[in-house]
């Protein structure tokens, strides 16, 4: 019988040994034995390796981001023309450096402090330039006297009043000579 039941116990010991890390018991249920604490491991000091130098030719190396190639309907490389490129002022000191990506002709990489994109002209329903990095939800906006840079994701504008040497000509041109208003002139037929 002793057998018996040394065999059944050394066949229960693991289920037991589980159910005592799952949790208390329930109510009635005989709490099992405590087990003898076990003594920590020592600590052994570590010795990190020092990272291996990278001489100059290594450095310069490295691979970039692989970015992937765009083909662009006729509608979008025309708008694609008329994105502003190079180093964009912003309002508050911001800065937004927009460069055309050599490997994919018509998209560009839009990067500031802290982002770097890769976008897109998408056509709009307005005369408005739009690129966009769908993976990231950035979007650029141009009209023709400013620029903004929108994170969709956010749900913030990054850089507002971006204006390249263009795009201020045109606001000085609409401060000293201004559309004329709708009000200031007759209407026709009204004489």
């Amino acid at each position: 019988m002793q057998p018996l039941i040394l065999a059944t116990a050394l066949w229960l010991s693991p289920a037991l040994a589980l159910a005592a890390d799952a949790g208390p018991a329930p109510a009635g249920a005989k709490a099992p034995r405590a087990q003898p604490a076990a003594k920590p491991a020592p600590k052994v000091a570590v010795r990190k390796a020092a990272p291996a130098k990278k001489s100059a030719n290594e450095a310069k190396a490295a691979p970039e981001a692989v970015t992937e190639v765009i083909v662009l309907t006729p509608e979008e490389q025309a708008i694609a023309q008329r994105v502003y490129t190079g180093r964009i002022a912003c309002e508050l000191g911001a800065v937004v450096q927009i460069d055309p990506d050599p490997k994919s002709p018509g998209s560009f990489f839009v990067s500031g402090k802290g982002f770097r994109y890769h976008m897109r002209p998408m056509v709009s329903a307005t005369s408005t330039v739009r690129l966009e990095d769908q993976h990231a939800g950035a979007v650029w906006l141009q009209i023709a006297n400013k620029s903004m840079l929108m994170n969709q994701k956010l749900g913030h504008r990054m850089a507002d009043e971006c204006m390249s040497e263009q795009q201020a000509q045109v606001t000085q041109a609409m401060k000293t000579a201004p559309a004329p208003s709708l009000f200031d002139s007759a209407p026709a037929g009204s004489r």
